[in-house]
């Protein structure tokens, strides 16, 4: 690679997903594997097999046919891991129906925005999360909810229809049962002429990113995008239809919907669905009484179950891979996944949701290593390279450029954002990461930042994914997350947010000397802070902009305007 070639690779062989739409992979795994497994709630004592599950989609198909649901008009869900979520992603697929996913954490006006944003038809909603009691929510932007009759309303003038998940339906819904019921008298064939009508290059799904800054964007995905994506990443971990999926990853997110629901699809493995959100407890619990093969979860769900009270008198025997990804995975808690809870062929991906998601992953035989220190190599049939951000010149191998990727995992677009489409994805094709990256010789990735997220400090550029590799070797640190901040002299300075194990009283000043004895002068933290807890997303990434914010407040910064 050091002639600096884009990288692309191959698979041996065309998959076999390959042009069908999500409805047609359903229904082939079902006629292979009948009595399968699909989908276990421990929590809820529900376990459906594939050839239930696909009679169960049927069944929902039928009843969004009743609503006079077309090809591309968009179906909405704000819910959390229920077995309904799963239902409606499939059956939506299995007549064309673009699924709208919305994360459950969001309030009034981020459920607005994506309503009126995505041209939503129908909404999907369970009735409250935590706090948040949804029906009340809606009922605040759409109040023709609260009354019997049509919920027209002029803000939101393509919302026909609100359907309650669980629930006593406000007069302006539809029960979820009523609606099946209504299914009922739609026929069958009408579902099977409507699933023969579509192309896997048809938008199936909208994922809003996550939103740690600014609006979110609604990528738009197609059948192709995403089980192309299921079938590689599965293959990376070696999945079989003996293969048992632990997901407490959010479905609303391309981790849980795509890695875990359309990958366990694809090969006929069971889903385990701990619990309705993330649970340390539930997570560990599933996997010994279910005989768990792979886990699934972001670094801070890893931290949470090693680090359990017990996590000690769990059995995880059964475990065999798994993908850690969705934030930058340390290295530290890599080893401990592999030493401590056996997973010993677990893998890392890297990717966005613009990507659908995966544009990396390591594989099950690398060395240990490389599955530990990097984010693997290419999934097959896509093209990467990556570029000097400062003038889209590629970079050879050991050195930082932007990382780019052009193929089958590229979105369609951002919906109803022509610019900002055209901002991400060039005129060639090459989707712009944002991310920066190092290629090794042999291929595979780390990656080093955000372009967004590099500190210069008095003209020198820091990396903050250094300092937080070097601060999790340190025995008294659990999670780290480095920002830069505002500073009159030097532009930026560093500062760093620590939370330490349980039992643990090292303190910031200890911290900083431990930097001082083996990182490079301007990159030791100036600020560190130890911390109970960090502003996180609902998929468990740090929003590090609120930790920036809190530390401008704290310390009475001004930022300083620049070129």
């Amino acid at each position: 690679m050091a002639d600096n070639v884009s990288q692309s690779s191959s698979g041996d062989q065309t998959p076999w997903v390959d042009g069908l739409s999500i409805g047609q992979v359903l229904r082939k795994t079902a006629r292979k594997f009948p009595q399968n497994e699909a989908l276990v709630f421990p929590q809820l004592d529900r376990s459906v097999r594939f050839a239930e599950l696909d009679a169960e989609v049927d069944r929902l198909a039928r009843g969004l046919l009743a609503l006079g649901i077309e090809v591309g008009q968009k179906v909405a869900i704000w819910a959390t891991n229920c077995p309904e979520w799963v239902l409606l992603q499939l059956a939506s697929a299995r007549i064309g129906a673009v699924l709208v996913t919305i994360n459950p954490s969001y309030r009034t006006a981020e459920l607005a925005y994506v309503l009126k944003q995505s041209d939503a038809q129908v909404l999907f909603l369970i009735a409250s999360f935590r706090a948040s009691d949804y029906f009340k929510i809606l009922g605040e932007i759409v109040p023709e909810v609260l009354e019997e009759g049509s919920i027209a309303n002029d803000e939101y003038p393509h919302l026909k229809h609100v359907i309650a998940i669980d629930g006593e339906p406000l007069p302006g819904m539809l029960a979820w049962e009523t609606l099946l019921d209504q299914g009922e008298g739609v026929e069958a064939a009408l579902v099977a002429a409507r699933e023969a009508t579509l192309q896997a290059t048809d938008a199936i799904n909208i994922q809003y990113t996550s939103g740690t800054t600014g609006f979110p964007k609604g990528a738009t995905l197609t059948h192709r995008n995403l089980l192309l994506n299921a079938y590689y990443v599965g293959n990376c971990q070696q999945i079989t239809a003996d293969d048992r999926i632990c997901i407490p990853v959010p479905f609303y997110h391309c981790f849980g919907c795509v890695l875990g629901v359309l990958c366990a699809t694809v090969y006929g493995a069971t889903m385990v669905i701990p619990a309705e959100y993330f649970d340390a407890k539930a997570t560990l619990t599933a996997i010994e009484a279910e005989r768990v093969t792979v886990i699934y979860g972001v670094p801070t769900m890893f931290i949470s179950m090693l680090d359990h009270q017990s996590f000690a008198e769990c059995s995880l025997s059964s475990l065999r891979t798994g993908i850690m990804a969705g934030s930058p995975c340390p290295i530290e808690v890599m080893r401990r996944v592999v030493d401590e809870m056996g997973a010993k062929e677990i893998t890392i991906a890297y990717g966005l949701t613009e990507a659908s998601p995966v544009i990396t992953q390591t594989r099950t035989d690398d060395p240990l290593e490389l599955r530990v220190k990097t984010v693997g190599r290419p999934i097959p049939d896509i093209e990467v390279k990556l570029i000097d951000p400062a003038n889209g010149n590629e970079v050879g191998d050991e050195q930082q450029g932007e990382l780019c990727v052009r193929g089958h995992v590229v979105m369609l677009g951002y919906y109803h954002m022509p610019e900002m489409t055209a901002e991400a994805i060039d005129p060639e094709g090459w989707l712009h990461s944002g991310d920066l990256a190092v290629r090794q010789p042999n291929g595979y990735y780390r990656i080093t930042g955000r372009i967004k997220d590099m500190i210069c400090r008095g003209g020198e550029n820091v990396y903050p994914r250094e300092i937080e590799e070097f601060l999790y070797t340190h025995p008294d640190v659990q999670d780290v997350a480095v920002v830069g901040i505002p500073d009159p002299k030097l532009v930026e300075e560093i500062a760093a947010w620590v939370k330490l194990r349980d039992g643990a009283a090292c303190t910031g000043d200890k911290l900083r000397d431990y930097c001082r004895e083996k990182l490079a002068r301007y990159k030791v933290p100036r600020y560190v802070r130890v911390v109970s807890e960090f502003p996180q997303t609902v998929t468990g990434k740090v929003q590090k902009f609120k930790i920036r914010e809190a530390m401008i407040e704290e310390l009475g910064l001004e930022e300083s305007e620049t070129a």
